[in-house]
């Protein structure tokens, strides 16, 4: 039996700890024998109170050596990655687990402690600009939902615990197992894409922001060459001006969001019809289909031509479930009448 222990501080945040410790618990279902013991621990043992107002019951700092340290993030994060008494505690344990995790801005503790140093990271998009300039010896990788390097495993935020469980389990216990997690918490196996969908490059993008109509503009010529001159001439700004203040706001390059936008028309384009992969990638920018289908493997982990199977696999099930709801209700509405 492998323990798992999670650690947690005053103002943690709930899902960090709640989501990876669900999916051992399923993943527990699964097989004859328990493969894991949860346990959740913290400096002081008894109620800890997480941001939300909610407790766990939390027992001291676990000294038997851990298969799996799992260090959580949240608002206390800052507070425990300043606490000598959990950093010497964060270097000891993992110095003895197999494996050493953190969700979200967990990783500000595991820096803390020195053990990211020289290794590829991630963290919350929202603090990983801040985690960068706090840690310069770790290679931040903003993008990513979860890295592993060596036995150092790091995710970005919240959500992103249950994807790093999963990933965990699949090592222990293979992939069937995690599939099986996966279909009983309804949630992807493998999540499509990074995290910069869901990053500022959103926020940017909403009515009133500053850089929303350039967004609209070039949303509308994607199949022009955008560069870093003409978007800024467009902007009123000068390229070196531009660059840099777009790059503050958005966490990323203006060539990096162009990208971005011309992935989302030519996914959508992909998935909701039959038109040529070669003519998407002209109509959206690509030009080239080997380009595109390059930044989509970066950007989704599958090419397009995946996503298409994907996108009619999903359809026709919808269809065929909406036949049988058709069905059953016409049946349902014919017993009434008779």
């Amino acid at each position: 039996m492998r323990d798992v222990g999670v650690l947690i501080f005053p103002s943690f945040q709930l899902l960090d700890a709640a989501g990876p410790l669900s999916a051992f618990e399923v993943a527990c279902r699964d097989v004859e024998r328990p493969p894991y013991r949860l346990r959740v621990m913290a400096r002081r043992p008894g109620p800890v109170v997480s941001s939300s107002g909610v407790q766990l019951t939390a027992e001291a700092f676990v000294e038997a050596p851990l298969d799996t340290l799992v260090i959580v993030g949240g608002r206390g994060s800052r507070e425990a990655s300043a606490c000598s008494e959990t950093l010497a505690y964060v270097s000891a344990a993992a110095s003895r687990a197999r494996r050493t995790t953190s969700v979200c801005s967990g990783a500000f503790v595991l820096a803390a402690a020195g053990l990211l140093d020289g290794r590829r990271a991630t963290t919350h998009w929202n603090r990983a600009e801040e985690f960068a300039r706090t840690f310069p010896r770790v290679r931040v990788e903003p993008d990513r939902i979860f890295i592993r390097d060596g036995a150092i495993w790091t995710s970005a935020g919240i959500t992103a615990g249950i994807d790093l469980a999963l990933a965990l389990i699949a090592e222990d216990l293979g992939e069937s197992v995690a599939k099986r997690a996966a279909q009983q918490l309804v949630v992807y196996y493998r999540r499509p894409g990074g995290q910069s969908q869901f990053s500022a490059l959103l926020e940017a993008d909403r009515p009133g922001s500053r850089f929303s109509p350039l967004l609209a503009w070039a949303r509308e010529r994607l199949d022009q060459r955008l560069t870093v001159e003409r978007l800024a001439e467009h902007a009123g700004m000068s390229p070196r001006h531009f660059a840099r203040a777009f790059a503050v706001e958005t966490g990323m390059t203006p060539a990096k969001a162009i990208e971005r936008l011309r992935l989302e028309a030519s996914r959508e384009r992909i998935e909701s019809g039959p038109e040529p992969i070669e003519k998407i990638a002209a109509l959206t920018g690509f030009r080239d289909p080997e380009r595109m289908r390059r930044a989509f493997l970066r950007a989704f982990g599958q090419p397009p031509q995946a996503l298409r199977r994907a996108a009619k696999t999903s359809s026709a099930t919808g269809s065929m479930t909406n036949s049988v709801v058709g069905a059953t209700a016409t049946t349902a509405l014919s017993l009434m009448a008779s």
